[in-house]
């Protein structure tokens, strides 16, 4: 901002003054007073907040630059820093095995819906997931598109993607690991969803569009840690995005849609606030982590991270034949998922379990099914049993119960009860 008025009084006192259109993303978004504006895409059903700020600015074209170049240049050394950051094994996690598993099964089968971690401080939370980075298989992409577009399933392809192919261009095609975006609480809903150039819209007439995180999130995994921290306003954008699986900006009557389905992984502190019931439905599996309360186990645990801070090159080396193990048997399991068979018997027995406990919706029958093949493809065998559907239930319908105040069970015991019953 200071950068924005000295430019400013410096063009007021030359004898010409010039004044210039600005892109938003130039700006900080604290910089100009915004207005926001919910509107419905019919054709997708989907409703977008979008920010409304000023077109023009009194500013200097090279001070615009400067900022431009600066922030790129910060973005690459970002970039760069992240990706040579050694992160905790995944195999050296000593116990929350509810958790693990947990996240496995979304790795294994990403439309389960991904996974709402509640638990204590300091139990894990955050390191796990984003120990999950070393185990993540590859996917194939379109070379150059910023949506990660598949180049063979027309759905998840980005609209220029999809022109391209339709009419018959040949698509590069690379192979790349599952991205995993960690979405901060003090984002913008502009780095959110991304940004229309309406300087470019205007003077070219091109449909220039800065791409956020839900577009680098697309196919792989959007993390937020204190997820019930959240703003609403962001909360209304994740719940959109993932009830259609686009996502849809719209500003000055342009609007530009890319595919946006990804895994959506939370972590929070039940201390600190309750998670909206409409978000956390969206979430397929719940689980909670509690403190570890044997002696000997924190040991190991307090161990193990002096020894990964002490040494993280050597320390994770020490775990490189558990990784890769781990890392082969994903692979597997996602190959042989769509082969794995469930007996009518078993899904009967699923949706009389979620009918008992007055489950609304039926959301919760299909991840019970969707996580019960994932968990026997991981066993690596081709028919779902009934160990596997009473280890996967309670995470799947812990959190769609009713809440009674006066119930004093935990409601994981409740499903628990409920599936010793019907099994």
């Amino acid at each position: 901002m200071a950068g924005l008025l000295s430019s400013s009084c410096t063009a007021l006192s030359a004898p010409r003054v010039r004044t210039l259109s600005y892109s938003p993303a130039l700006l900080p978004p604290t910089s100009l007073p915004a207005r926001v504006v919910h509107r419905r895409n019919l054709s997708i059903g989907a409703r977008i907040s979008i920010r409304h700020r000023p077109r023009h600015l009194l500013v200097s074209g090279a001070a615009a630059a400067t900022t431009e170049l600066s922030s790129a240049d910060e973005g690459q050394k970002l970039m760069s820093s992240e990706s040579q950051r050694p992160v905790f094994p995944f195999s050296a996690i000593v116990g929350q095995d509810e958790m693990k598993l947990c996240l496995l099964l979304n790795v294994i089968d990403p439309k389960i819906g991904g996974v709402m971690i509640m638990g204590d401080r300091g139990t894990g939370k955050s390191t796990a997931v984003r120990s999950l980075v070393d185990l993540l298989p590859e996917i194939k992409v379109v070379v150059g598109d910023p949506f990660n577009s598949d180049p063979e399933d027309p759905e998840s392809m980005s609209m220029d993607v999809r022109d391209r192919a339709a009419r018959g261009e040949p698509l590069p095609v690379a192979a790349t690991k599952i991205t995993m975006v960690d979405l901060p609480l003090g984002a913008t809903e502009d780095r959110v969803c991304g940004t229309i150039d309406i300087e470019k819209a205007l003077t070219e007439g091109v449909k220039a569009f800065e791409p956020g995180l839900l577009a680098k999130a697309n196919r792989g995994i959007l993390y937020v840690d204190e997820v019930n921290l959240l703003d609403d306003h962001l909360v209304d954008v994740l719940l959109d995005s993932a009830a259609s699986g686009w996502n849809t900006v719209e500003r000055e009557g342009i609007s530009i849609s890319h595919p946006a389905r990804f895994i959506l992984i939370g972590s929070g502190n039940p201390e600190e606030g309750e998670l909206r019931p409409q978000l956390l439905d969206r979430f397929g599996m719940h689980a909670q982590v509690g403190t570890v309360r044997d002696a000997e186990l924190r040991v190991k645990i307090v161990e193990e991270r002096a020894g990964f801070d002490k040494d993280p090159k050597g320390f994770r080396e020490t775990y490189r034949a558990e990784q890769e193990k781990l890392q082969q048997q994903i692979a597997s399991a996602r190959s042989s998922l769509a082969s794995v068979q469930m007996d009518h018997d078993l899904r009967v027995k699923i949706s009389k379990v979620c009918a008992e406990l007055n489950v609304d919706g039926l959301r919760g029958d299909i991840v019970s099914n969707r996580a019960a093949k994932a968990l026997a493809a991981l066993k690596g065998r081709d028919k779902v049993t009934a160990e596997d559907i009473a280890t996967v239930i309670p995470n799947c319908l812990r959190h769609r119960l009713r809440k009674d105040p006066l119930e004093s069970i935990d409601s994981g015991l409740l499903v628990i009860e409920k599936v010793l019953r019907g099994l």
